[in-house]
């Protein structure tokens, strides 16, 4: 029945996770007996697993994107607990095939199974009654897309018990992912789970374009669609654009495994440069099918609070347009180093620039919906100017990347770790959040607790910049990324003040959690 699976699979000389596997063992059956106890299985069944109302599925998105977020935080946690333990000849307490699978492990989830559920959730929840809609245009394919996300979900989380995870990073190049180098389970628990949610998520994508362009209210034109439903639609044509790129890459990447193809070898004709250009083909993109949806949220949370219009509706919609098609012109920045030529790297360089324009034209639009309104300080509104200074940052820290001459000295630093996360926490992550206090009473009925979302939030900004800025200082001293030890002394104080801001972000964290539940109580 498991085929060659046998008890030498589970990583029983591994402490942290057995404990791990442990606790979610406990957890599973307290839940588990909960259910029972309370006769709520039928319930469960009939009115959420086998439900095709887009609310409830949207619902069920968030939920997952909850769920992720704290596995995928609590890498984060050990990573910047072990870089802060390993230093002047420590090894900390991870060993290092352990912290591979861990950074490995925090990119995939943050990025496909923390924040495109996420999104996908929102997106669930508000578009259809946007446009007027009854439901999605495919409400069976939008179930089925939920579920081969929660396939891949599975399958990651799986491989912490079972096998092992990819040791490769998220981005997982050749020829380290191919065969020779990573010859365990961890590469194939890689490929399926993004396999599985990709499919799912492309599926998404077509659903939601033929729900706008075919679903909306008679008398709706697409200009004067809500300009959530524009960014999320300007999400789903890059979604269907970029998705069959990592789809194919993958399915490349298995044939390479399984049946030694030699695509994306160094010999017989192979080219590991090919993969990373398809990789980033989708993977950029990707960081605009994250972004969009979000400022499409913090657009209606600034209208909404200053009891005005949205400045420039369309050109807020055109802007984000614009966004979307430089999106897929400048893959190639990341790999200005690897030979390309002056001139290939001046135009990807020149379009990254061009880039920050219509992002630009966003900012300006939601300060001139500021002018003159009546601003309430809720806590939407606070995430959303929280985001406005802190991805004004992250933008100026990309704009400099996208100099090649300065991308020479910051490749493969912890400047461009700082900057990411910079552009998707403080971008993404801040809008989702934002759209989960906006939209729960749409789904629920009543508000979230004000206090503890303004507790959260600035817990969250605050520990973000405590952990982030220190990154940005140590790449312009030199500490590359993917290290699981340092031995100069020079970088340790600021690897300590990163931890503490990890351990506040936790915090903002805990305080959503408490939001949460004492909204429900009361």
């Amino acid at each position: 029945m498991f085929g060659k699976l046998s008890w030498e699979a589970v990583p029983f000389h591994e402490p942290i996770v057995m404990i791990t596997i442990a606790m979610i063992a406990l957890g599973g059956l307290a839940l588990f007996a909960a259910i029972t106890y309370f006769k709520k299985w039928t319930y469960l069944w009939s009115e959420w697993l086998t439900s095709v109302d887009h609310k409830k599925i949207g619902v069920m998105y968030i939920i997952v994107a909850m769920v992720m977020l704290l596995r995928g935080f609590a890498d984060a946690i050990m990573m910047r607990t072990q870089l802060a333990m390993a230093t002047e000849g420590s090894p900390g307490y991870l060993p290092p095939e352990h912290y591979d699978q861990i950074f490995t492990a925090h990119g995939v989830i943050m990025i496909i199974f923390m924040a495109m559920p996420f999104f996908t959730g929102l997106m669930n929840l508000a578009v259809p009654l946007q446009i007027g809609a009854r439901d999605v245009a495919y409400p069976f394919l939008n179930s089925l897309s939920f579920w081969l996300l929660v396939s891949g979900v599975v399958l990651i989380n799986l491989s912490l018990g079972v096998g092992e995870f990819a040791k490769t990073g998220w981005v997982a190049y050749p020829p380290l992912s191919g065969l020779q180098y990573s010859p365990g389970v961890g590469m194939d628990y890689y490929i399926w789970a993004l396999q599985l949610s990709g499919l799912g998520t492309t599926l998404t994508g077509v659903n939601f374009l033929a729900t706008v362009l075919k679903m909306r209210t008679p008398g709706m034109k697409l200009m004067d669609m809500p300009i959530f439903t524009w960014t999320c639609t300007w999400a789903n044509v890059l979604i269907v654009a970029s998705f069959p790129i990592l789809t194919a890459t993958l399915a490349l990447l298995t044939l390479d495994r399984y049946m030694d193809f030699h695509i994306f070898t160094n010999e017989l004709g192979g080219n590991p440069m090919m993969y990373v250009n398809l990789f980033w083909a989708w993977g950029h993109p990707e960081v605009y099918i994250l972004i969009l949806p979000a400022f499409g949220i913090f657009s209606e949370v600034i209208s909404t609070f200053t009891g005005k219009r949205l400045f420039g509706h369309h050109s807020m919609v055109y802007a984000s347009g614009a966004t979307s098609i430089l999106g897929f012109m400048v893959w190639l920045h990341h790999f200005f180093t690897m030979g390309s030529g002056a001139s290939v790297n001046a135009f990807f360089g020149l379009a990254t620039m061009l880039i920050s324009i219509p992002t630009g034209v966003k900012l300006f639009n939601w300060l001139f919906t500021i002018y003159q309104g009546r601003l309430r300080f809720t806590s939407q509104v606070l995430w959303t100017l929280g985001f406005m200074v802190t991805f004004a940052i992250g933008g100026m820290t990309g704009v400099l990347l996208a100099i090649p001459g300065a991308d020479f000295v910051l490749h493969n630093s912890l400047f461009v770790i700082a900057h990411f996360h910079n552009v998707i926490i403080g971008g993404a992550v801040f809008g989702y959040i934002a759209g989960f206090g906006f939209y729960f009473p749409k789904a629920f009925g009543f508000k979230l607790h004000e206090g503890w979302g303004k507790a959260a939030f600035w817990f969250w900004i605050s520990g973000f910049f405590v952990a982030f800025m220190p990154l940005y200082a140590l790449g312009f001293m030199g500490m590359t990324r993917r290290l699981n030890a340092t031995t100069n002394p020079e970088w340790v104080p600021y690897l300590y003040v990163a931890m503490f801001g990890a351990v506040m972000i936790a915090v903002g964290i805990a305080c959503q959690l408490i939001q949460l539940y004492v909204s429900v109580r009361d």
